[in-house]
């Protein structure tokens, strides 16, 4: 398989046909080779309209989907972003090549580890590991919260972490009927929210709903 044109083919026929025409976004994904962010043996798929296995009973987000949340984001060189969920360590390098400094948190130590491993080229990310569903309590605000699975709720600490004019992107609701928002603190007390899409995403992995799920490929 030709993986350079099975990446053009997912910008040019998932992501653009999804309503992602920023220039800045589909250049991002061109130029970022999903297929080095998966396990070994299935680089064939990186390229797919899937929610793709990556470990420990995880999924990487559909393609689609990381473009539709970045373009709305709209991340800038001069911001700090906090991401929940490192998983593959795939849209940590995509929030990396935009942002000032990523803040990234994951569950399983694991996959921290392995996107470690494939992020060793940037110098502004940061990496935890723990439980960050609710909340990251590191005293810190942040101009961009990206979650990277889906919660029942909006977590007020969340919304609270946001400097103004920050930007939280978050996936709520129960399977299937999940929705994708984008969150603005506008004032200390006011948010204002975007709703984007209609979509279903794999829960964020949490304390309180920690268990397998079986995937295979």
């Amino acid at each position: 398989m030709d993986l350079d044109q099975a990446r053009f083919f997912m910008v040019e026929q998932q992501i653009r046909p999804w309503d992602v025409l920023d220039p800045k976004i589909l250049d991002l994904l061109q130029n970022t080779p999903r297929h080095l962010f998966v396990e070994k043996g299935k680089e064939g798929l990186a390229y797919s309209d899937i929610e793709l296995p990556i470990g420990e009973d995880q999924t990487m987000m559909f393609p689609r989907v990381e473009g539709r949340l970045l373009q709305a984001l709209d991340i800038d060189t001069s911001e700090n972003v906090l991401e929940v969920g490192t998983g593959s360590g795939y849209l940590t390098a995509l929030i990396a090549k935009q942002a000032q400094s990523v803040t990234t948190v994951e569950w399983h130590p694991t996959l921290q580890e392995q996107a470690k491993s494939r992020l060793n080229e940037f110098k502004n990310i940061q990496f935890h590991t723990g439980d960050a569903s609710s909340n990251w309590n590191d005293g810190q605000e942040y101009d961009v919260i990206i979650l990277t699975g889906s919660v029942p709720d909006v977590p007020q600490t969340y919304k609270e972490k946001l400097t103004l004019g920050g930007r939280l992107g978050i996936i709520t609701g129960k399977s299937p009927a999940m929705t994708a928002q984008i969150i603005t603190r506008i004032s200390p007390d006011e948010w204002e929210a975007e709703t984007l899409f209609e979509t279903d995403l794999t829960p964020l992995l949490t304390k309180n709903n920690a268990r397998k799920t079986s995937f295979s490929f």
